[in-house]
């Protein structure tokens, strides 16, 4: 089974002030930490740049298992980046899709997220409390719908569609929420 992650890194972090893909972890880039997770269980790793793409693509460095897509379109919104990075996953059976502000889940979150992969399903997200939190795993059965959906669309229209059989996995860790928008969301993730 073939696995690829797939990172949006294209945005501007206009909330933040500060550009969110770089800010610094024990030293860390946030880009940096989540590939090196998802390198943990995934075949490879897909990166969507759009703003600031150089100094995403340095922070990372050269690696036979990440490869970086340039999003030209990425000031129209995060679908956009879906979009063109699952125009580069063709041949994976599954995307792993994963946000940039998701740095704090631990790597047995991974391991134990994948083994709900089921023939049963198309879309298996996380909840926690039965609340609906990310990354998404996507099928490939998928991957045509969301390509085929208006860029001005989102991925909340497509999981509305009746071609996608959702498994909602509950599971006992609460960074499936985490989002990181404002200075205040960083400082509580660098003070733990």
């Amino acid at each position: 089974m073939k696995i690829s992650g797939l990172i949006l890194a294209a945005g501007l972090s206009g909330r933040m002030n500060s550009f969110k893909p770089l800010l610094k972890i024990n030293e860390k880039t946030l880009i940096e930490v989540i590939t090196e997770k998802l390198l943990l269980i995934c075949n490879e790793v897909i990166i969507v740049t759009g703003y600031n793409n150089n100094l995403v693509e340095k922070s990372i460095g050269k690696s036979d298992r990440v490869k970086f897509v340039y999003n030209e379109n990425y000031q129209h919104g995060m679908f956009t980046s879906l979009k063109k990075g699952l125009g580069t996953a063709s041949d994976s059976e599954w995307v792993l899709y994963h946000f940039v502000d998701q740095p704090s889940l631990p790597g047995k979150f991974y391991y134990e997220f994948v083994k709900q992969v089921s023939n049963e399903y198309n879309w298996i997200q996380p909840a926690f409390n039965n609340v609906k939190g990310h990354p998404v795993l996507l099928h490939q059965s998928l991957f045509q719908i969301i390509l085929n959906e208006d860029s001005a669309s989102s991925l909340k229209n497509v999981s509305q569609m009746p071609e996608v059989k959702k498994k909602i996995w509950s599971c006992s860790y609460p960074q499936v929420f985490e989002d990181l928008d404002t200075k205040e969301d960083f400082g509580k993730i660098i003070s733990q």
